[in-house]
């Protein structure tokens, strides 16, 4: 009986590994971590700069609240470039993962550490928080919000080096952001269409560091997989609902209606469509 466990926990985890993308935080962590590359790639076609140098590029960094009790977090990759800016980068599966008070926060927890004893404000740097997000959670169709500060009286830039982002990645252009989202959603680097993203996706996937993502993954093996069974019902309940909305030419409440959605899943799926 153990050893049929673990047979099945070793399945359940290969299984996991094959069905991760880039809009996986694990897998997205390792891939980018130390990845300079790959880095570089990232930031130069979602903030649409060419002269972005990365000096440093680290997965998964926890940064400590300075306040006792304060909420830590994680991120999923923290990179500097040669002028000293900073960007964290984030991917979220689930629109609430990427909530705009969210964005604050991090942002604030990276100002917070940017400046030693003594040093002027003006030494302050730019810092970009990035979110790429599994859908459209602003619902407008294009691929990329960049939200600055700005002096509503006069509409002119505020311009204290806070920026914003965020990714649809749900966009399938055929323009260069398009193709970064097609490379994201990806199971195996040979679909990829960028190469310095396909080569660490292979290395973890694929080569001699796919035992190290499945080391990752077994650690929780059976939460992960449960939130995969959700996600994989959620998917298939959301293509059922939109194929009642084309074929019946019924609205979304109707074809939720039809499919006696209940009203947990009405809220998740409302926020999809």
């Amino acid at each position: 009986m153990a050893g049929e466990e673990i047979r099945q926990d070793t399945r359940t985890v290969e299984q996991i590994v094959d069905g991760m993308s880039l809009f996986d935080d694990d897998l997205m962590s390792m891939v980018f971590d130390g990845n300079i590359e790959a880095t570089e790639l990232l930031l130069k076609i979602i903030l649409k700069k060419d002269d972005i140098q990365v000096i440093s590029v680290v997965g998964q960094r926890e940064l400590q609240s300075p306040v006792v009790g304060g909420r830590d977090i994680r991120l999923d990759i923290l990179a500097k470039d040669s002028t000293g800016k900073y960007y964290n980068v984030e991917v979220q599966q689930k629109p609430e993962g990427a909530h705009i008070r969210r964005a604050r926060f991090n942002s604030s927890m990276m100002d917070s550490r940017m400046l030693k004893a003594g040093q002027e404000f003006s030494e302050l740097q730019d810092s970009y928080m990035v979110f790429i997000t599994r859908t459209d959670i602003f619902k407008r169709g294009i691929p990329i919000y960049t939200i600055n500060r700005h002096c509503e009286e006069t509409n002119e830039l505020f311009d204290d080096g806070s920026h914003i982002v965020y990714v649809n990645g749900n966009y399938k252009g055929d323009d260069t952001i398009g193709r970064l989202m097609h490379d994201f959603g990806c199971k195996e680097a040979k679909d990829m269409y960028y190469p310095e993203l396909a080569k660490g996706v292979r290395h973890f996937k694929e080569e001699g560091g796919r035992k190290r993502m499945c080391e990752a993954v077994e650690k929780y093996a059976k939460d992960y997989a449960k939130e995969y069974a959700e996600n994989a019902r959620l998917n298939s309940l959301l293509e059922s609902i939109r194929n009642l909305m084309v074929n019946m030419k019924l609205g979304a409440e109707q074809a939720m209606n039809v499919l006696e959605v209940n009203e947990h899943d009405r809220e998740i799926l409302q926020k999809r469509l």
